[in-house]
């Protein structure tokens, strides 16, 4: 049953029933709807601010679960890099060592990655910070993975070469010399017997009476042959590969014409005197990529280890020299 209001009419001082016209009626339903709406509001508000909701938990464990994949990802490429400098350095400093490669410069294993920016989909995020970071970083491992395989593709192919490079590499004496006795001077500053002043010898003579045999120190082709009476006389070079040259002169004469094939030990021509010569010997050089280096670092091959370092000892010897 509806209760019935009453209120207190002073002027009849008595009690008369309250009436509620609609106006005011719907007037108040108004004022009842519009702040239990707001009151709503204020609650909808404060529960999405505190409270998550179950899709919301689960998008926030599956962020966290992602971040932490990130993590582990960027530990673990970290190892890689470890292991791939690792290879890198035994690649320049021992592989292409033993095939007298050049290594790869760090200009270009470390070298990054041009061009526009690459990441700017991956900005704008929470973690766009680390994202950017490991996708750098697989970026980066990936490009010297790339230039390291190339690099492996070229020592295999340096290897496959190897017991043709070990023929063609000057590596014995040009002439009999096995008690060491035909060293008469080496590389080095030496004093000039013509002008008796002190000047850079860069080659190793070997004293040995006209007529001594004279033998190719290693695998190639006879590049060039020349008689002459001035300078080196009568001289005979030989191209190896693989960057080597070999030169002999003042030779008495020699056997072999340009563009001969050869091996070494192969007779080439024998000892004489001929050109700017104090006397019978044979100069001898080894040239690597067009430079002058010394011929004695390389008689290895026919002496022992004590032999080669008592050549050595000759080789060095303060003196003057025969040309």
């Amino acid at each position: 049953m509806k209760r019935v209001k009453y209120y207190y009419d002073k002027k009849s001082l008595s009690y008369k029933k309250i009436e509620n016209s609609w106006k005011k009626n719907i007037i108040n339903s108004f004022i009842f709807l519009s702040a239990s709406a707001f009151f709503a509001s204020i609650l909808i508000i404060l529960f999405f601010n505190f409270f998550d909701s179950p899709k919301e938990k689960m998008l926030f464990r599956e962020i966290d679960n992602m971040t932490l994949q990130y993590e582990l990802m960027n530990q673990k490429l970290n190892q890689v890099s470890d292991v791939l400098d690792n290879i890198q350095d035994r690649d320049d400093n021992i592989y292409r060592v033993i095939f007298e490669a050049e290594p790869i410069p760090k200009t270009i294993r470390k070298a990054g990655i041009g061009g526009v920016n690459r990441y700017e989909q991956l900005e704008g995020y929470n973690n766009s910070e680390l994202i950017i970071l490991t996708s750098k970083k697989l970026d980066q491992i990936s490009k010297q993975l790339y230039i390291q395989s190339k690099s492996f593709d070229e020592v295999i192919e340096m290897a496959k070469k190897k017991s043709d490079m070990l023929a063609s590499i000057p590596a014995i004496q040009p002439i009999a010399n096995k008690e060491l006795k035909r060293i008469a001077s080496g590389f080095g500053r030496r004093i000039d017997p013509f002008y008796k002043k002190t000047k850079f010898h860069y080659g190793v003579d070997f004293s040995a009476p006209k007529g001594t045999p004279i033998y190719a120190t290693g695998d190639g082709k006879i590049k060039k042959t020349k008689k002459s009476r001035r300078g080196f006389g009568n001289t005979v070079i030989i191209d190896h590969g693989y960057g080597y040259e070999s030169l002999y002169a003042h030779m008495q004469k020699f056997i072999v014409k340009k563009g001969q094939k050869i091996k070494r030990g192969d007779l080439i021509g024998y000892v004489g005197n001929s050109g700017k010569s104090t006397a019978p010997h044979l100069h001898y050089e080894v040239h690597k990529d067009g430079k002058k280096i010394n011929p004695a670092y390389y008689f290895h091959n026919d002496l022992s280890a004590e032999e080669y370092d008592r050549m050595l000892e000759l080789a060095t010897q303060e003196n003057q020299s025969f040309d």
